[in-house]
């Protein structure tokens, strides 16, 4: 009896537990990034970018690769949060890397790549040849634009697609907005606007959950197809499409100061946030098998729509990198209004699983990336449960902006 009572009394002292202060905790996290990063610095080649840690080697990209901004954007949010010089030079060296690459073949993810890499660099430091970088990328990237369809073309036309837009050109908007309002350059923000306002009436369903891809005719501008090239089906909820989605219009507010960019944020948040698990990192898609939310299998168990093979009881895949991108769109939406703390409370939780040792990789582990249990691309298997860099940015970009509320 004494043993039960003992239990009891444990279990109920370690519920009761003060919760570790998110000032304690952020600076835990940046100091994984640090040593992490400082290790992985050392280990890539001068013109390659990291992009994942898979079957116990690194992978790393080309430098016109759509995540090649991402790992000198880390850079810069660690100087930022320290004020250590030595992640000054490291990101500058980085960011360095990345000189050539309106010169290069780039896509519509030019964005991405000159954003968190020189955008981090110019707001830090000011240096005017990151902001002519951005000036010529957001250049280069307005010749993707069709005014007829209304949006900056994603992939090139192909059998699938004729003029295929993804909802993750929403976070490419983002470089046009900074440039046009550095550099005065309207032209830039009314590309994106367009964007914005032809994805806002095209991307979305009633319930403000949106598709990943949408092809249009380039001729006319209609629609032609709403379907998916990472979700589980075309009417599914890719989880890390629903973060673009939010953290898009989140920032296309703050860019304008549009009453309908705010409203289509909530609205996304509306969407997203009941359907998150208990600890708040999202399944790699909200409608997959074995979800809370899942469609339904065939007479064969098999997918209604058929996209990837399950089966019943395999685990349901997390996306480490979607809650990330969520938590930091969530943090920057309640300073703009959120009266009973629900979008500053759920990045909270999000934040704090990311931070425990189920998604926050030991010093010397995973890579030398930070967090563990990301997605890229299920259904094809690839990029499954692994590190990625993206998610490592996102998080400690929603870590600073939590330690600024």
């Amino acid at each position: 009896m004494k043993s039960v009572l003992l239990a009891a009394f444990l279990f109920a002292s370690l519920s009761c537990a003060p919760q570790e202060p998110m000032s304690k905790l952020t600076a835990r996290v940046f100091d994984t990034a640090a040593a992490q990063f400082t290790a992985l610095e050392a280990e890539l080649p001068a013109d390659r970018m990291p992009e994942t840690f898979e079957n116990g080697a690194l992978k790393d990209g080309k430098l016109n690769g759509w995540t090649s901004g991402f790992f000198p954007g880390s850079l810069w949010l660690v100087y930022e949060y320290s004020g250590d010089v030595r992640f000054r030079e490291m990101a500058e060296r980085q960011t360095a890397k990345l000189d050539s690459i309106v010169a290069m073949k780039t896509h519509h993810d030019i964005g991405f790549q000159v954003n968190s890499s020189f955008g981090n660099g110019y707001r830090l430091t000011g240096k005017p040849e990151y902001l002519e970088m951005m000036r010529a990328a957001a250049a280069k990237l307005c010749t993707r634009f069709n005014p007829v369809v209304g949006c900056t073309r994603s992939w090139d036309p192909g059998k699938r697609w004729n003029y295929p837009v993804i909802i993750d050109n929403m976070m490419n908007l983002e470089l046009l907005m900074e440039a046009s309002r550095l550099t005065g350059d309207q032209s830039f923000a009314q590309v994106g606007k367009t964007h914005a306002n032809t994805t806002m009436r095209n991307h979305f369903r009633d319930d403000f959950s949106t598709w990943h891809v949408v092809s249009y005719d380039e001729q006319t501008g209609e629609v032609l197809k709403k379907q998916t090239s990472q979700g589980f089906c075309d009417d599914s909820a890719w989880s890390r499409g629903q973060a673009w989605g939010l953290y898009g219009y989140t920032m296309m507010y703050r860019e304008t100061g549009d009453p309908a960019y705010l409203a289509q944020a909530r609205g996304i948040a509306s969407f997203i946030i009941p359907l998150l698990p208990e600890d708040g990192v999202p399944e790699w898609d909200f409608n997959a098998p074995g979800t809370a939310h899942a469609f339904g299998m065939d007479a064969k168990g098999a997918p209604k729509k058929d996209v990837y093979i399950w089966k019943e009881g395999d685990p349901v895949m997390r996306d480490s990198s979607a809650g990330a991108i969520i938590a930091s769109a969530l943090v920057e939406l309640s300073g703009y209004g959120d009266p009973d703390g629900l979008y500053i409370r759920t990045a909270e939780k999000i934040l704090r699983t990311l931070a425990s040792p189920e998604y926050l990789a030991p010093v010397g582990e995973n890579g030398h990336f930070l967090l563990k249990h990301g997605v890229t691309n299920l259904h094809k298997w690839s990029g499954v449960d692994i590190p990625l860099t993206y998610g490592d940015y996102y998080f400690l970009e929603a870590l600073i902006r939590f330690s600024k509320i």
